[in-house]
């Protein structure tokens, strides 16, 4: 785990690899394969992820379309009702906010593993730029119910955050919802 961070620390997460972690650690790149799928495995457990975007993606973007928003933010607020995990993930924003270094990381990482897949799945004109329009929306969110705990979402029911938030997250992703597509005009 200290060879995988200090790799990461030093190459980023787009540069690191399952081959150079192995090297630093000084052991077969096989041993690394062994305890860690991948590399989203193995930066998750180096720095303590509490929740696994990656994985989370994955799952919510094989089920309904049209649930995509809806599915994202009930999922992130019930694994962030865990006190544990909800510390580890506002210390993790913190530390991303404060040191660059991390913040590259974190950066990378979200791009490639969470980010660019749903930008796939979405597809359409500007699907990168709508999923990291999202993905400002989930971090605010996070910010502001757990992080800096502002009333009355902070303690709002997750079914109230979910009905006015999702929508939100659903438009940037499809377009779809309330929000009607054809209600926005595009940026010249």
């Amino acid at each position: 785990m200290a060879a995988a961070a200090a790799e990461f620390a030093s190459r980023g997460y787009e540069s690191a690899s399952m081959r150079s972690i192995a090297r630093r650690a000084g052991v077969d790149p096989a041993l690394v394969h062994h305890y860690f799928q991948d590399k989203a495995d193995l930066f998750a457990e180096s720095i303590s992820a509490p929740i696994r975007p990656d994985r989370i993606v994955k799952e919510i973007l094989a089920g309904p379309r049209e649930k995509i928003g809806e599915n994202i933010i009930r999922y992130l607020l019930a694994a962030l009702d865990d006190k544990t995990a909800r510390t580890r993930m506002i210390s993790l924003l913190h530390t991303a906010l404060g040191q660059e270094f991390a913040a590259t990381m974190l950066r990378q990482f979200l791009t490639r593993e969470v980010l660019r897949r749903i930008a796939d799945s979405i597809g359409g004109p500007d699907a990168e730029l709508r999923a990291s329009l999202a993905a400002s929306q989930i971090v605010g969110l996070i910010v502001v119910r757990f992080g800096v705990a502002i009333e009355p979402l902070a303690t709002a029911p997750v079914d109230v955050v979910v009905a006015m938030v999702a929508p939100v997250i659903q438009w940037h992703l499809t377009g779809d919802g309330p929000l009607a597509a054809d209600s926005v005009t595009a940026p010249p």
